[in-house]
């Protein structure tokens, strides 16, 4: 039961660290550290990311106020990165992280274009992609500096999370 509640309360605390991450980040449009802190999450956490993720779709859901065609993007999109991780875990270094966080970033707006495909047809996700080429290169130029800066301090810190929490009885 103790682990079964350790485990809720980490994915609670990571889908939390999500929202939090891009909240502060909310000034700089389409740069975000919810990408980097995904690929972290799974790997470190493993399955326990598909919970955080869980987590940060509800309250981003409810932070703006609704559970429009955005979310539905954000439903596939962050789990695709999760798999996309747990798919390329055995990557060491962090410049290759920074690519693939990288290329992500600038897949965004392509990959949440498929929403309108049912809703508008071709012509309309074209015109998404098109009208967001600017933001996914901006959005892939800070997640690449991001995950470049950020990753190996942040993955310290989640190793040290994941070896004290066995520590003190917590299993996970």
């Amino acid at each position: 039961m103790k682990s079964r509640l350790t485990n809720l309360c980490l994915m609670a605390m990571m889908g939390t660290v999500l929202v939090v991450s891009k909240e502060v980040l909310a000034f700089l449009p389409n740069v975000e550290l919810v990408s980097l802190l995904t690929i972290l999450f799974t790997l470190v956490f493993g399955k326990r990311v598909v919970g955080a993720l869980g987590v940060f779709l509800l309250l981003e859901g409810l932070l703006y106020g609704g559970f429009g065609t955005w979310w539905v993007m954000y439903l596939y999109v962050w789990p695709l990165l999760a798999l996309l991780t747990w798919l390329f875990r055995w990557m060491g270094h962090c410049w290759q992280w920074a690519i693939l966080s990288g290329l992500f970033g600038l897949a965004f707006g392509t990959l949440c274009s498929l929403t309108y495909l049912p809703v508008g047809g071709v012509s309309m996700m074209l015109a998404w992609i098109v009208s967001g080429l600017p933001f996914d290169f901006v959005h892939g130029g800070g997640n690449f500096l991001l995950a470049l800066l950020l990753y190996h301090p942040l993955r310290k810190v989640l190793d040290q999370l994941a070896k004290w929490l066995p520590r003190n009885g917590c299993t996970l």
